[in-house]
């Protein structure tokens, strides 16, 4: 059953991390079955009752699944390994265009605003028990999210889009309660979703965001929380449009208690309007990161939402970290107040390099997606042999596999650092990779 791996340990600890480090080191693969747990507690000669403890913890870490009768086994993608290690490896010559990082010649220079920051650090030290949000960071997002129709709601500081997530999704849910996701969607969350015990519900999506019908139907089956990407969706480069907003509204209302999440990462590199959710249910979040505007390293989300959800997820942030760098927070505040980034500018870039990508694929006969945001989307047959195709050819793109879960296979091709002028060799070689031949279709 586990061929040369033997499992090992006497209490439930080191037993189920005994399994995990297998896993992680891929000694036991996605989908292998474990043995029974009195089986288990035979060979090891422990009390079933530690073995069935064991698994319980590798369930709730996203690491095992059990199925009834059919027992335990390895889940399809367990929160060990990770989706981050789907990659490419990328060697001298290759073009990469498959990390989703913002281009570095857009993002405005931080030094000024650290200073400035730390300056005043110097003047009026934070100390403990002092507030955990910058006041100006707090009044410049909610007067932006205000100008946007996010609903009224106090204002919390988070280490990055996920972190605010993970703090969302733990304030409310519990092991085994299922979040509606968006499929494909961003690997981050299809990692984390698993890691903190939760189950996906995989979610279509469109180039207006998700399909309203199988969003009904993830919350009809019982789904209590829905994450949403309002724009720039990570890896389609879907947006909500003003229609499906509020389609997607009519199902929240059918469902009142479910959690609502929206992830904005794209304030500030996109210039689509926003079309908020927010405020439908009884429990909401609405989260923005300064990451693909100013810098990934700044790791600073702010995000709003329902006076009982903030509350709860302060309260725990109180109990860990106790707060963001408010040094940080006021160097993103400068950064926001002074208009260091010109989302107008940045987002035409983006734009123009992801419109020029659209076009020579499209020329080529090559269906592809990219709405809005640094990423485009190009379903493929066969991932595997389209990214060693592109490879060899010189391209190195992301596998589909690391944004899927029931999803049809593709890549993405993030497009931020794309000349205008490379478009066409790389449709080129998508074109050839997918065996359309290169060069512009005559049909």
């Amino acid at each position: 059953m586990l061929g040369e791996y033997r499992i090992t340990g006497r209490g439930a600890a080191e037993i189920s991390a005994s399994v995990e480090r297998a896993v992680g080191a891929g000694r036991l693969e996605p989908g292998q079955a474990l043995p029974p747990m009195r089986e288990l507690a035979e060979r090891l000669g422990v009390n079933p009752n530690t073995v069935a403890a064991a698994y319980r913890t590798l369930r709730e870490r996203g690491v095992i699944e059990t199925a009834g009768r059919r027992g335990s086994r390895v889940r399809a993608k367990p929160a060990t390994t990770g989706r981050g290690f789907i990659r490419v490896e990328v060697t001298e010559g290759v073009r990469d265009v498959s990390e989703g990082n913002p281009d570095p010649a857009l993002l405005p220079p931080l030094g000024p605003a650290f200073a400035a920051a730390a300056a005043e650090g110097d003047r009026s030290p934070v100390l403990y028990g002092q507030e955990p949000v910058e006041p100006e960071l707090a009044r410049l997002a909610r007067a932006d999210m205000d100008a946007d129709g996010v609903p009224e709601g106090p204002v919390a500081v988070a280490s990055g889009s996920l972190d605010a997530l993970e703090r969302v999704l733990a304030a409310h849910l519990r092991p085994g309660d299922v979040v509606a996701v968006e499929d494909p969607g961003w690997g981050g969350l299809l990692d984390l979703v698993p890691a903190l015990g939760l189950r996906t519900a995989a979610v279509g999506v469109d180039e207006e965001g998700p399909r309203p019908d199988e969003v009904r139907r993830a919350l009809a089956a019982g789904a209590r929380a829905l994450v949403v990407t309002d724009r720039a969706q990570n890896p389609t480069g879907a947006a909500l449009s003003a229609a499906r907003a509020r389609a997607l509204r009519r199902v929240l209302r059918e469902h009142p208690q479910t959690l609502l999440i929206e992830d904005d990462h794209g304030h500030r590199i996109v210039d689509l309007p926003l079309h908020p959710l927010a405020g439908t249910t009884h429990h909401w979040a609405f989260v923005r990161s300064a990451a693909k505007a100013c810098g990934p390293d700044l790791r600073l989300a702010v995000l709003t939402g329902d006076g009982v959800t903030l509350d709860r997820v302060r309260g725990r942030q109180r109990l860990g970290p106790g707060w963001v760098s408010r040094v940080t927070q006021r160097a993103v505040a400068r950064l926001w107040a002074d208009g260091a980034v010109d989302t107008v500018a940045v987002a035409r870039a983006y734009g123009a390099r992801r419109n020029a990508l659209l076009e020579a694929l499209a020329e080529r006969g090559v269906e592809a997606h990219g709405r809005s945001g640094m990423n485009v989307w190009v379903p493929v047959p066969d991932e595997t042999g389209a990214v060693a195709r592109l490879l060899q050819a010189g391209w190195a793109v992301a596998p589909g596999a690391r944004f899927r879960v029931a999803a049809p296979p593709g890549v993405r091709i993030t497009v931020s650092t794309l000349a205008e002028e490379e478009a066409g060799a790389l449709a080129d070689a998508v074109a050839s990779a997918l065996g359309r031949g290169a060069g512009p279709s005559r049909a």
